[in-house]
């Protein structure tokens, strides 16, 4: 029997071992934010992969965005060498997930199983392909234990807030550099027969429009900033959403409607701060001498951000010379170039030739319309052989009943393994 007959055969016969690591994983609420139980999941897969003689390493991001002692960044780093020289393959998940939310009709950590589906929160984004990861990986080693070069699986943290917690900080210690890792996959809810190349760009800014306060029965007297931030939002609606619209990639963003660039008004805050709930009294009469909003603007590869944000200080310009004394801020709060592996990449090429093994079809090739942590492994590690490959619906991620499907996640082990066989087999 080949080696790839031998690799399928190993994890079929791990199909439940699959299911019940994966309702493991969601049942440790590593709600982020805050930050929670982050240790508890890298000591238990510390714990498993110990035992497939993997080098566990805990690290903690220490003075990374959101690290405390009440709720440390911990990640987790396995590596396991093998008998020969060859390159690193480098399976890397986030541990975290994003709150619950309402409506659903299922524990949210329960990872009860119906049918060919896990239901939790993080099932589908991405602890369902964090257990195929570790699945493919074992299920390769019983077949290939004479395999060269090294295998390493990641579990890291804040992937849901930035990753800088996590990837960004690894990266910063050497962990994705190239001469320590070769290839990368992040088993990311892409669908099975899909290849994530890489994602658009983001920048993410704070507009600030200033007034003066007053009583709010002589408003006169005062200068409101909501209005001015009224007003704003009349411009960007008037001529800057319909100038994204113009804006279009050859990147194979999906879905569909971002291969535009795109602008998202995250959040308004403007005059007096919302009391907290139980509060009976009203509200103090006075005109807002300060606004603010949020915005996320997701932008091309073939834009530059300067261009982009260049845009904004143009359009609050043209509302400057209307208003009478309109004055604003601009604040810079995080910026991430787009990202994109060639489709020649070693790591493409195999993952392309196992799928097609695998389902008995061609891979397709898209582009994430968000960012995760390739961005780091770029940009900080310098290491451009990455891809997003897992199992799992994208449009499942953060929703109520969340779910991962277990015939999926069989059929992305199995690729994930081949990929290994690949590269590693002697």
């Amino acid at each position: 029997m080949d080696l790839h007959s031998r690799i399928k055969l190993e994890i079929a016969a791990r199909r439940d071992d699959l299911i019940a690591l994966t309702q493991d994983l969601i049942r440790i609420p590593t709600l982020n934010p805050p930050g929670r139980h982050y240790h508890q999941i890298c000591d238990y897969l510390g714990e498993r992969l110990l035992q497939q003689g993997f080098e566990i390493k805990l690290i903690r991001a220490h003075d990374s965005p959101g690290d405390s002692e009440t709720y440390p960044r911990w990640n987790l780093v396995a590596r396991r060498e093998g008998r020969g020289a060859g390159e690193c393959v480098h399976f890397n998940s986030h541990h975290d997930v994003v709150e619950v939310g309402h409506g659903w009709t299922r524990d949210p950590f329960g990872g009860e199983v119906e049918g060919d589906r896990i239901y939790g929160r993080g099932a589908c984004d991405m602890k369902g392909g964090l257990a195929a990861s570790v699945i493919a990986a074992e299920a390769f080693i019983a077949a290939c234990p004479d395999h060269r070069g090294a295998i390493e699986i990641s579990a890291t943290a804040d992937e849901e807030t930035g990753g800088y917690g996590g990837v960004a900080y690894l990266a910063q210690q050497g962990y994705f550099s190239p001469e320590r890792v070769q290839h990368v996959i992040i088993p990311e809810p892409l669908h099975k027969d899909q290849i994530c190349l890489g994602h658009r760009g983001v920048w993410w800014a704070e507009i600030e429009t200033h007034g003066r306060i007053a009583h709010g029965s002589m408003p006169f007297l005062g200068d409101s900033a909501v209005r001015h931030m009224g007003a704003v939002l009349a411009e960007m609606e008037e001529t800057l959403f319909p100038l994204l619209l113009t804006k279009h990639t050859a990147m194979p963003v999906i879905p569909e409607g971002a291969r535009q660039s795109t602008l998202n008004i995250n959040s308004i805050h403007g005059g007096e701060a919302e009391q907290e709930p139980g509060y009976t009294g009203l509200p103090a009469p006075v005109v807002p001498d300060r606004c603010r909003i949020v915005i996320d603007r997701r932008f091309l590869i073939e834009e530059q951000i300067d261009e982009v944000k260049a845009e904004i200080t143009a359009l609050m310009e043209r509302v400057k010379a209307r208003r009478e004394s309109f004055t604003y801020e601009i604040r810079d709060l995080f910026e991430v170039q787009p990202s994109m592996t060639e489709k020649d990449a070693p790591v493409v090429r195999s993952t392309a030739a196992a799928i097609e093994a695998v389902l008995g079809r061609e891979a397709r090739y898209v582009v994430s319309p968000g960012t995760y942590d390739q961005k780091h492994i770029d940009r900080i590690g310098r290491l451009k052989n990455c891809i997003a490959y897992g199992p799992g619906e994208l449009a499942l991620a953060h929703q109520p009943d969340e779910w991962v499907g277990i015939t999926d996640m069989e059929d992305s082990a199995k690729v994930m393994a081949l990929v290994l066989a690949e590269l590693l087999a002697p």
